[in-house]
């Protein structure tokens, strides 16, 4: 059994290409997520600025998730994948050359959501395409991997380049690292779908008749809408960990250490990579990270706190990575698509819906006490799901 990485995908040209489209995707246009906001911070003086962006991009990419994902069903993806990425191209040149019009940013906003929905919905739904199904737990673990580390590289190397080449020269790199994304999807294969009408809410409905994805659906929003107390880490940086007011060491580390355990057990996601029983994974790790949320809120120094978001990093990892399994094998070919796309759906607005929970449950009951609650909340709910659909338990990889 392997340890480490299980590299069996990138022996695969097409998969190749994808990972190497998504890697560079990853952490050059995460610069974008640090630009945009301090751009509208610096030009509005306002933090609601940041809000109303947010609120456009979610809107967008729900919808483009939906119509994307039921376009994956009958053209080509790999058409698909270059719309999206072309869009994305044209997005980061129209930031770099806006004069700092805030509706013209704004409007940025929304066709880069757009664009990226349509990346993520298409890239999910290719994967099956080309790499065989005893590999796509490996494939999986790799593209989590990527898009973690992006998440956690990006932002950083943002940050250092922003004093020394500008904010506006941040969207013009992004721009350029599209250009080598657009070659990669380009020399893909060819993935043709049979032409038929296009129906919007037939994922919805074929996810409602799967009991197994119906269970790994709410397994999923339970972890994430209950147990996911980013909103609360200032508040508790500062209150339970004698941080300074406006963030510091503490905050950081908190920030930091999520993604940590997720670039942790990615490295050594060959332990997992030959697994069958995929329900039981996806089922315990989502016991387990509602556990390290609860040991979060009973933590009273920075390093038990650090070292639970750590681990919850790891179980997640291991979660989302089966989770995608599932939903790739467990899905009929001319649907896959529009499941894909009523997941991304479901699986973006879940963190949004999060902020607000815990934002509400911490000016309720106090942040450790709505940390602690979201967490028993997470386990009592998969505990209930397991007991509805105990079909997810026994669920085996083909």
């Amino acid at each position: 059994m392997k340890l480490f990485i299980d590299r069996r995908p990138l022996r695969i040209p097409a998969f190749r290409r994808l990972w190497t489209a998504s890697a560079i995707s990853a952490v050059g246009g995460s610069f974008s997520l640090v630009a945009i906001p301090t751009q509208l911070f610096t030009l509005t003086g306002s933090s609601a600025a940041i809000g109303l962006s947010a609120v456009i991009s979610t809107a967008a990419l729900v919808v483009s998730a939906l119509w994307s994902g039921a376009l994956a069903d009958v053209m080509d993806c790999r058409r698909l994948l270059l719309i999206g990425n072309a869009g994305l191209g044209l997005t980061y040149v129209g930031l770099w050359l806006n004069p700092g019009s805030v509706p013209v940013l704004l409007a940025l906003v929304a066709l880069h959501g757009i664009s990226f929905g349509a990346t993520m919905t298409t890239t999910g739904t290719a994967v099956p395409f080309v790499v065989p199904a005893e590999q796509l737990v490996a494939a999986n673990s790799l593209n989590a991997l990527t898009r973690y580390t992006g998440a956690a590289v990006g932002p950083l190397i943002a940050g250092l380049l922003i004093p020394i080449v500008g904010l506006s020269t941040l969207y013009l790199l992004d721009a350029l690292a599209l250009i080598i994304v657009l070659w990669a999807v380009a020399k893909l294969p060819a993935m043709p779908r049979r032409g038929q009408r296009v129906q919007l809410g037939e994922g919805f409905r074929y996810l409602a008749r799967d009991r197994v994805l119906v269970a790994i659906l709410a397994v999923d929003l339970a972890a994430m809408v209950f147990a996911m107390p980013v909103a609360l880490f200032p508040e508790l940086a500062e209150q339970t960990y004698g941080g300074p007011a406006g963030g510091g060491v503490e905050l950081g580390l908190l920030f930091a250490a999520y993604p940590t355990g997720v670039l942790l057990a990615g490295l050594f996601s060959g332990t997992f990579s030959h697994a069958r029983r995929h329900g039981a994974l996806v089922a315990s790790a989502a016991l387990a990270w509602g556990g390290c949320v609860v040991v979060l809120s009973l933590a009273a120094h920075l390093l038990i706190a650090v070292l639970a978001l750590v681990t919850g990093g790891a179980v997640n990892f291991v979660l989302s990575t089966f989770r995608n399994a599932i939903s790739q094998v467990h899905t009929d070919d001319a649907l896959r698509g529009r499941i894909q796309g009523s997941l991304t759906v479901v699986l973006m607005g879940g963190p949004q819906l999060s902020n607000v929970v815990h934002g509400f449950g911490g000016a309720w009951l106090g942040a450790q006490w709505a940390v602690g609650f979201g967490g028993a909340l997470t386990v009592v709910a998969v505990a209930l799901v397991l007991r509805a659909i105990p079909d997810l338990w026994r669920y085996k990889s083909p």
